[in-house]
């Protein structure tokens, strides 16, 4: 099961650029119903964002 809240750390996301994993995100960002993630890939140097949408009467399901 998916994660949710201020406690999820994500791991080993894929880079968007080059596709190679990364360990884990630099900066976490979390407001009810959100969370954002920074992520910079050390292979390559590409940085990107990825935003989840919680559905805030359930707490543990992803809108994708």
């Amino acid at each position: 099961m998916i994660g949710s809240g201020p406690s999820y750390q994500p791991r080993g996301n894929p880079c968007a650029q080059c596709g190679k994993p990364i360990a884990r995100p630099d900066w976490i960002e979390s407001s009810p119903g959100r969370a954002s993630f920074l992520w910079f890939c050390r292979a390559c140097n590409y940085r990107f964002e990825a935003i989840a949408i919680y559905d805030e009467s359930d707490p543990d399901a992803i809108a994708a």
